[in-house]
């Protein structure tokens, strides 16, 4: 089993990249392959509803001059995936909203690629709003037919400084309650999946 967890942040080793790493430890022990990718700071484009990936149909998307396929080519591989992000005026990043609306309409264009996959959002906030950015998140995943799990709470940690959500030992715990829950839910889903059911919706 692979889980992959995207940090939306530009700064590595900031609030976000702790929560996820945290979030990451239960898998790692559990024995699935892991991976941190950073998105956050790097080049990606929003997506220009151009909708080829609807003719190409080749899990792509037609804009190649950025870091979104390669990204895409994980997504589409990982049996979970983890989305984090800061808050910025009660939302994601631009680099992760552009991975969301670019990645959920590509999956949608391939006959729904992200189906029956994991998806859990994690949120670094310094006060307010972590939960609509945890919704933006979340509304890709609902979207896109994906196993949302729960936690002991919403998938948030507090601090502003890099490194201050250390000491929400609540949110901590949250993260290490997460991956455990991801990880147990892999292994009562790896025997079905290929039973999931099909979806006789279409885009217009």
């Amino acid at each position: 089993m692979y889980a992959l967890a995207v940090n939306g942040s530009p700064r590595k080793g900031g609030n976000t990249e702790i929560l996820l790493d945290h979030a990451l430890a239960p898998l790692k022990d559990a024995g699935w392959e892991t991976e941190r990718l950073q998105v956050g700071a790097r080049k990606i484009r929003g997506c220009i509803a151009c909708y080829k990936c609807f003719e190409n149909k080749d899990g792509r998307c037609v804009v190649d001059k950025d870091i979104f396929n390669s990204v895409m080519e994980k997504m589409i591989a990982a049996d979970a995936m983890i989305l984090g992000s800061p808050t910025y005026f009660t939302d994601v990043t631009a680099e992760l909203k552009a991975l969301l609306d670019r990645s959920g309409l590509v999956a949608l264009a391939n006959g729904r690629l992200f189906r029956g996959k994991i998806g859990a959002a994690v949120v670094a906030v310094r006060r307010g709003g972590a939960t609509h950015v945890f919704d933006t998140i979340n509304h890709m995943f609902m979207m896109s037919q994906m196993i949302v799990p729960g936690s002991t709470y919403w998938n948030m940690g507090l601090g502003l400084d890099k490194g201050e959500v250390q000491a929400d030992a609540e949110g901590l715990n949250n993260m290490l309650n997460l991956g455990e829950t991801i990880a147990w839910l892999g292994k009562v889903m790896a025997p079905h999946l290929d039973s999931f059911p099909d979806t006789k919706a279409t885009f217009e």
